[in-house]
């Protein structure tokens, strides 16, 4: 969901609230809001914890995490999927986008590109073509 969709949401429930039911709607309609955000700070807390006791770059199945993968997932989500933070491939603290990678135990990566932390394209870099390269 958008954030305009959310802030869209969380205004008609105030507005709703208070056309129907006045200051007791009003407040009601902050209390959801309210429990709203913290349900999402902690989930966002919870796929930090999980990918913080993981080493860096590591996940589990490389392919597994390229075939869940799919565009406009957000950062959390892939944090969730791969239980790990992901490697830097290059990022410049200025610009908007990122590339981060996770590397199997067989020496297969995904590549991840991300654009406002929204999931835009993907590559799997396969262990066995990488090393042919040579042959």
């Amino acid at each position: 969901m958008s954030a305009a969709i959310g802030w869209g949401l969380a205004l008609a429930a105030l507005v709703g609230g208070y056309l129907s039911y006045g200051w007791q709607g009003l407040v009601l309609a902050i209390t959801v809001i309210v429990f709203w955000v913290l349900l999402q700070f902690s989930r966002a807390m919870r796929a930090m914890r999980q990918a913080s006791a993981r080493p860096v770059g590591q996940v589990a199945n490389a392919v597994m995490l390229n075939a869940r993968l799919r565009r406009g997932l957000r950062l959390v989500d892939v944090l969730a999927l791969t239980r790990s933070l992901g490697t830097a491939l290059h990022t410049d603290p200025q610009a908007v986008d990122e590339t981060f990678a996770w590397v199997d135990g067989g020496g297969d990566r995904v590549e991840v590109d991300l654009h406002q932390g929204r999931v835009t394209a993907w590559r799997l870099v396969r262990a066995a073509a990488a090393g042919s390269g040579g042959a």
